[in-house]
C-alpha cells in the first residue's frame, strides 16, 4: 500500500517565492554584477570603506524533500473549467535540469490526500526588479559559460488530474475537488501504484506498453522500475475494450505493424479467456487481412529475442514466442502465385464461390452503380439462382445476361430498363478476371479453418494482382464473419459462437466513405458490426495510415486509439486525441504512440516493446 503521509511536515517550509518581491537597490546592483566579482558563500568580502566581513550560507538547514513548492505568486486556484485553474509550483535550483513538460507529480494535502498533477508549462521569470534586455546584460552573457540559475525563478504550471485517497486498504481517486495549500510540497510521483491509481491505468489486463514521458520511459522505485499499461478486459466495469474496438494510426516507419503483432499475440495468449452468453469460457479467434505478408510471420519465434529480455517479458506477464495455431488462409486467383516463403505458417488456399453475391450483389459491382442500377442488379442476380441455384458460377451469370430475350423481357415488362441492363452488364463484366470458382475450397465450406478458438488466421493480399481483387477478397470474408457473427440464424455456429478479432490492415482502403450504394452498404454493415460488437463478442482491429479515410459511422465507434508518428496534419486532426498529445505525434520516434482509451484511462503516452514477441521482418 503506498504511503500517504510522505509529506505531513510540508507547512512548515518558507514560503519559496517571498524574494520575488523584493525592490532593494543594493540586491539588484548585486545580481547584476555577480559574475564579474564572484565569491564563495564562505569567502571574506569587502565593503566600500575596505572593511572586510564574513558571508554565511543562508540555505535552510536539513535534507530536501521534493522538487519545490507550490507557488501562489499568480494565484492558487482549482475550477471545474480547466481553464480557470491556475496551480503552479516553484522549482528549486537544483531540480530545474530534470523537470519536463508532462511529467507527473504529487501535492499533499494536510489530511494525507494527495493531488496527482501533470506539467503543462514550464517558464523562466524575473527574480530581481532588472531589466536583462540590455547591451550590458547581453554582453556579460556573451562572455561567460552558463548563467545564475538563482538569478531566475523557474516555474512549473500543473495541470490536476485527481485525488487520491485511501479507503481502507485500497488507494482510489476521485475527481479534483480541492485547492493545496500554498507552500506545498511538490514531488516526483514515483509510486507505480501511485501513478497507475491518478491516471486510471487497471493493474491487469492486455498489454500495450510502457508509460512514458517525452519517449522517455516513467521510472519509479520498484522492480521492474516501469509502468506497464493494460488494456481493461474483463467484465468487472463493463465488457472488455477488446470487443468496444481498436484503432491502430501511424505512417510508414512509425511501428504500427510492430504494435499490432505485440498487441494481437497478448490476445491469443493461452491463459486469456472470455465469457459467453451461454456461460462457457472460451478463447479468443484472430483473423487478420495482411497486404504486406507480414503477420503470418506471427507463427515464428523472432530470432532476436535474447533469453534476458524473455525473462524480462515473463516477469511482467507479456506472452512472447511465435503462435503455433496459425494458418495462412490464401485467396486463389487464377494464374497468380502465392510466395509465402518468409515464415512457416500452414498454408491453405480458397475460392470465392459466386453463390455469396446473392446476398451481397455488391460484389459484383465492378464500379460505382447508382441508385437505379443497384436494385436492377439485384432484381438479375435474383432471377439467376432462382434459375441455377447456388451451384451457378460467375461465367454462368456472364452467360445469363447474353441472352437478349432476357433483356427485351425486363424491359417491357418495367423491371430493368434497357439503358440500365446495359449498364449494370458492363459493371458486372469489369470484376477481375479468376477471382470466383477458381480451383480452391470455398470459403463457405472453411469456416472450422478459418475461425479457431485461439487461432490466427492471416490472410494475404499483396500477391493478388489488382486493388479490386483485394478489395473483393477482403469484403467478401469480412461480409460472411460479421454476417454469421450478428444473425440470429447464422450459416456457421463456429463463427457465431467464438469470440473474435477482425484486423484489418490499410482499413481506409476497404471502409472509406464514397458516394455510391454499395460503399454504403459495406460501410453499413460495417457500423452495425461495430455497435452490436459487445453483445457479439466481435472486436474490430483497424490499421492505417490514413486515418481520415475510414468512414465517421464507423471510426466514431472505435474506443481505443494507438496513435504512432503520423506527419500530415489532416491525419493527426481526425484521430481527435486530446490537444496536448496531439502536437507530440509529429515528433515521435519509432515505437512511441499514444493512446487514447476513455473508457480505460487517462490519456497518456506510451513506449512500446523495442523487441517484438514473434518474428518480424525479414
Amino acid at each position: 500500500m503506498s504511503d500517504l503521509g510522505d509529506f505531513t511536515d510540508f507547512e512548515d517550509d518558507p514560503d519559496t517565492e517571498s524574494s520575488s518581491h523584493t525592490t532593494d537597490a543594493s540586491a539588484t546592483e548585486e545580481a547584476q554584477t555577480r559574475e564579474q566579482s564572484p565569491q564563495s558563500d564562505s569567502e571574506p568580502s569587502t565593503d566600500t570603506d575596505g572593511v572586510s566581513f564574513e558571508t554565511y550560507d543562508v540555505s535552510p538547514a536539513g535534507e530536501d524533500r521534493g522538487i519545490g513548492a507550490v507557488s501562489v505568486s499568480q494565484g492558487l486556484r482549482v475550477a471545474e473549467d480547466g481553464d480557470e485553474t491556475t496551480l503552479r509550483a516553484f522549482v528549486t535550483t537544483g531540480n530545474r535540469d530534470d523537470v519536463r513538460l508532462g511529467k507527473y507529480l504529487l501535492v499533499p494535502y494536510p489530511d494525507d490526500e494527495l493531488l496527482f498533477c501533470r506539467i503543462t508549462a514550464l517558464e523562466y521569470a524575473q527574480e530581481f526588479q532588472t531589466d536583462d534586455a540590455t547591451e550590458i546584460h547581453a554582453r556579460r552573457a556573451m562572455r561567460q559559460q552558463g548563467f545564475e540559475e538563482r538569478d531566475y525563478k523557474f516555474v512549473a504550471s500543473l495541470d490536476p488530474v485527481a485525488v487520491l485517497f485511501e479507503q481502507g486498504d485500497e488507494l482510489k481517486r476521485r475527481m479534483v475537488d480541492r485547492v493545496p495549500k500554498p507552500g506545498a510540497i511538490v514531488a516526483e510521483a514515483t509510486d507505480p501504484e501511485q501513478i497507475k491509481t491518478g491516471l486510471k491505468i487497471p493493474a491487469e489486463g492486455v498489454f500495450l506498453g510502457h508509460l512514458s514521458v517525452g519517449g522517455e520511459k516513467v521510472r519509479t522505485a520498484a522492480e521492474p522500475p516501469t509502468i506497464d499499461y493494460r488494456l481493461k478486459d474483463d467484465y468487472t466495469d463493463g465488457d472488455p475494450l477488446v470487443f468496444r474496438h481498436t484503432l491502430v494510426a501511424g505512417g510508414t516507419g512509425s511501428g504500427k505493424t510492430h504494435a499490432s503483432k505485440n498487441l494481437l499475440r497478448q490476445l491469443l495468449d493461452s491463459d486469456r479467456t472470455y465469457e459467453m452468453d451461454d456461460g462457457r469460457d472460451a478463447r479468443m479467434a484472430v483473423v487478420q487481412f495482411d497486404p504486406q505478408d507480414e503477420y503470418a510471420q506471427m507463427h515464428d519465434d523472432n530470432p532476436e529475442m535474447t533469453e534476458s529480455v524473455a525473462r524480462r517479458y515473463e516477469r511482467e506477464g507479456v506472452a512472447h514466442g511465435g503462435h503455433d495455431d496459425t494458418i495462412a488462409l490464401v485467396p486463389k486467383e487464377d494464374g497468380v502465385p502465392y510466395g509465402g516463403d518468409n515464415h512457416r505458417a500452414e498454408q491453405l488456399e480458397f475460392t470465392i464461390p459466386f453463390s455469396m453475391a446473392r446476398d451481397r450483389p455488391w460484389l459484383v459491382a465492378g464500379s460505382s452503380l447508382n441508385e437505379n442500377q443497384f436494385p436492377a442488379l439485384k432484381e438479375l442476380l435474383r432471377r439467376f439462382f432462382r434459375q441455377y441455384g447456388d451451384e451457378g458460377t460467375y461465367d454462368e451469370f456472364l452467360t445469363f445476361l447474353d441472352d437478349p430475350a432476357l433483356k427485351e423481357e425486363l424491359h417491357e415488362s418495367g423491371r430493368v430498363h434497357e439503358a440500365t441492363f446495359d449498364a449494370v452488364k458492363r459493371r458486372v463484366r469489369g470484376v477481375p478476371n479468376g477471382v470466383f470458382d477458381q480451383s480452391a475450397r470455398p470459403i463457405t465450406e472453411l469456416d472450422h479453418e478459418l475461425v479457431r478458438p485461439g487461432g490466427l488466421t492471416v490472410i494475404p493480399t499483396y500477391h493478388l494482382s489488382t486493388s479490386r481483387a483485394k478489395e473483393m477478397f477482403v469484403l467478401a470474408v469480412s461480409s460472411m464473419l460479421i454476417d454469421d457473427k450478428l444473425s440470429n440464424t447464422p450459416d456457421s455456429q463456429r463463427i457465431k459462437q467464438t469470440p473474435l478479432v477482425l484486423g484489418m490492415d490499410e482499413a481506409h482502403n476497404f471502409l472509406a466513405d464514397a458516394d455510391n450504394v454499395q460503399a454504403r452498404k459495406v460501410v453499413s454493415k460495417f457500423t452495425e458490426a461495430a455497435k452490436q460488437g459487445r453483445k457479439e463478442r466481435l472486436g474490430l482491429f483497424l490499421i492505417t495510415q490514413d486515418p481520415q479515410g475510414v468512414a465517421e459511422p464507423v471510426f466514431k465507434q472505435v474506443n481505443t486509439k494507438l496513435v504512432l508518428n503520423l506527419g500530415d496534419e489532416d491525419a493527426i486532426k481526425s484521430v481527435n486525441i486530446p490537444p496536448n498529445l496531439e502536437d507530440k505525434v509529429p515528433y515521435m520516434e519509432k515505437g512511441q504512440m499514444v493512446v487514447y482509451s476513455p473508457d480505460n484511462s487517462e490519456p497518456v503516452e506510451l513506449v512500446g516493446l523495442s523487441t517484438c514477441v514473434t518474428r518480424h521482418g525479414e
